[in-house]
């Protein structure tokens, strides 16, 4: 039998080193897997890119949507606390005028020193009812009645309508984000029915429609007003915020410090409180 040669048995191992030296010494950019690899990478790149932006895109559109939803919910409760207020005051002035006309009835009651007093008084606490009730009727009819000289045709959203009707008006434009048309309502609002129970809150949102459109010098003065004329206002604490929030977007960064500061320290127990500190962390986290 013939041996096999120890000279071609030793050949292959060479052979195989060789080819694993030739592998060795191919360039990366030349190499076909690495070259896949990177083709690889960079797709993955493109990918990720794109779900990136429109996963932003999408927050960003839920961000919009829960801003107007809190507006909304906002709105209903300031619309609400001014009705029951409204409706409390005027009840107030009713039994008010119920009592000094009964007063004065009894007074001048010709039986009232025997007896006939009662039913005097009985009839009239009657008839005080039915005209204060009638007074009270027509009030309510005329709900812009109050405010002065009716505003020229066109002029609101509801020419006809009152003051709720328009504030009403006004706000679902805000709500819409049709936010110059809503500022113009406001304005006019404000204008026809300076008097109404809903001025204040009237004046915040034209202050807010102003500031999402980034008017943040007209913003700031009418968030002002509401402060300098309604400092009663249930939303002097959320106007107070969004001046703080008007002078850091303008860079007055001493004058946003001081009044967020104020806010934060006033309320700190309240929305707006704590959104004060937020923003005021973020000033000192910006080094300004």
């Amino acid at each position: 039998m013939r041996r096999p040669s120890f000279r071609a048995a030793g050949a292959l191992p060479a052979a195989a080193l060789a080819a694993l030296a030739g592998c060795a010494t191919t360039p990366p950019d030349q190499d076909p897997v690495q070259i896949k690899l990177n083709d690889l990478d960079a797709r993955l790149t493109r990918i990720e890119r794109v779900v990136t932006n429109q996963s932003l895109l999408q927050l960003s559109n839920d961000i919009e949507a829960l801003r107007a939803e809190v507006r909304a919910m906002h709105n209903d409760v300031d619309v609400q606390a001014n009705a029951l207020e409204a409706s409390r005051k005027q009840q107030r002035n009713l039994y008010a005028d119920l009592d000094q006309r009964l007063k004065g009835l009894e007074a001048h009651a010709p039986g009232a020193s025997n007896g006939a007093a009662p039913t005097a008084g009985a009839g009239a606490t009657a008839t005080a009812s039915a005209s204060a009730a009638g007074s009270a009727s027509g009030t309510a009819a005329m709900p812009g009645a109050a405010a002065g000289a009716a505003p020229a045709p066109g002029a609101l959203p509801v020419p006809d309508g009152g003051d709720k009707a328009n504030y009403q008006a006004a706000f679902a434009l805000l709500k819409d984000s049709q936010y110059d048309k809503a500022a113009a309502a406001f304005t006019q609002f404000l204008t026809a029915f300076p008097d109404s129970p809903l001025a204040d809150n009237a004046q915040y949102w034209l202050g807010e429609a102003h500031y999402v459109n980034k008017d943040y010098p007209t913003a700031l003065g009418a968030f002002q007003r509401v402060v300098d004329k309604y400092p009663q206002s249930r939303k002097l604490p959320d106007a107070l915020l969004k001046i703080g929030y008007c002078r850091y977007e303008l860079k007055d960064w001493d004058g946003a410090k001081a009044v967020l500061g104020d806010v934060a320290g006033k309320y700190a127990d309240t929305p707006a409180g704590r959104l004060a500190q937020q923003r005021l962390e973020k000033i000192q986290a910006e080094k300004h």
